[in-house]
């Protein structure tokens, strides 16, 4: 059984606990990951929305601060066929916003949003080698994955469910993240659509650890040392955190995301897909409530967010958050004011 103790596990990252800061894309950049990593536990940078220079910068700053091991994480989606009925649709949905707000659906920009990992995120892999490549919504082309392999990068990708789960380890990748519903930012999902019948982490854990043989990283709900504790009483190798690091100062998050964080708005979240066309959890708002949180308007993934986007800044710029995505997992208990070292120490409070 190739299973690790979180010790093992740690060690062979060389890193002092069995932590990982989630890599989250457009909220964070190296320094997060740099003070995450100061603090001994594995710092992540989010592929999927940094450009290659902006990627290579970011790795090397980590280098350069003496972080131990890097994790670059990238999304694996199929880029979709454009949907000009679809995108129509959406639009119309939008309409009675884009009206309240000035904006002129003539004049928004298309653009093929996140891009999945391909050609040049392989090369950048092989270029700067970071200890862990995580992906996200499955794995790339098999040839694309032998690529990172050979590059000595340990592979891990995100599960939602037991069959996602098993489908990974069939593939030979090194960790599976089980990621529950409680999770913050987009689900993994990658086999089916299905999102009403999966499980939270504490009940989905034991069974992915019971069903393959490697490691197993514990994601969703996670806030505090008593929740990495039971994560890892129940078979994870080690937790994956970023709720909790989103109110830190070296996160890029807005002052309006952050003020509902620390609001009681944060006690209610839902799986949305207005965002971005694929079910994420957030904090409710405005667009959540009006159009309902899962709605067959949006385009696919990541077309979604091209209309969306004039909207979200003037709302913004106005001072509100209704349009913008407020990614949040169900317990944001953990997230403060407060440097990400900080929050790392107590959740690591109490490990050996």
């Amino acid at each position: 059984m190739d299973r690790r103790t979180p010790r093992d596990f740690a060690a062979r990252l060389d890193i002092a606990l069995p932590i990982i800061q989630a890599p989250m894309a457009g909220f964070q950049d190296s320094a997060l990951a740099i003070a995450a990593a100061s603090a001994g536990a594995l710092g992540s940078l989010p592929g999927a929305s940094l450009a290659p220079p902006q990627l290579r910068t970011h790795v090397q700053a980590m280098r350069d601060a003496g972080a131990r091991a890097v994790n670059v994480n990238f999304f694996c989606h199929a880029p979709p066929e454009p949907d000009a009925a679809r995108e129509a649709a959406w639009r119309e949905a939008l309409r009675p916003f884009f009206e309240e707000y000035g904006v002129d659906p003539a004049l928004i920009a298309g653009g093929p949003g996140r891009l999945p990992f391909g050609e040049e995120a392989a090369a950048l892999v092989e270029e700067l080698r970071p200890e862990v490549v995580s992906f996200h919504f499955g794995l790339p082309a098999p040839a694309l994955l032998e690529r990172v392999r050979r590059s000595g990068a340990q592979v891990w990708s995100s599960a939602t469910t037991l069959e996602e789960a098993r489908w990974l380890e069939a593939r030979g990748v090194d960790a599976v993240i089980a990621q529950g519903v409680e999770a913050g930012g987009h689900r993994g999902v990658f086999l089916g659509a299905e999102t009403s019948t999966q499980m939270g982490t504490f009940a989905l854990l034991p069974q992915v650890a019971a069903a393959v043989r490697c490691p197993v990283i514990a994601t969703g709900g996670i806030a505090d040392a008593a929740g990495v504790a039971a994560a890892l009483r129940l078979g994870a190798s080690a937790v994956q955190v970023g709720t909790a690091f989103l109110r830190t100062p070296e996160a890029l998050t807005s002052a309006i995301h952050r003020a509902a964080l620390a609001s009681p708005a944060a006690a209610v979240t839902a799986l949305t897909n207005l965002f971005t066309g694929r079910p994420a959890r957030g904090i409710v708002n405005r667009l959540m409530r009006e159009l309902g949180p899962l709605s067959d308007a949006p385009p696919a993934f990541p077309l979604a967010v091209n209309a969306l986007a004039p909207l979200r800044a003037a709302a913004e710029k106005a001072g509100s958050g209704d349009f913008s995505p407020l990614w949040s997992g169900q317990n944001a208990s953990g997230a403060r004011d407060a440097p990400a070292a900080e929050i790392v120490r107590l959740l690591g409070a109490g490990l050996d």
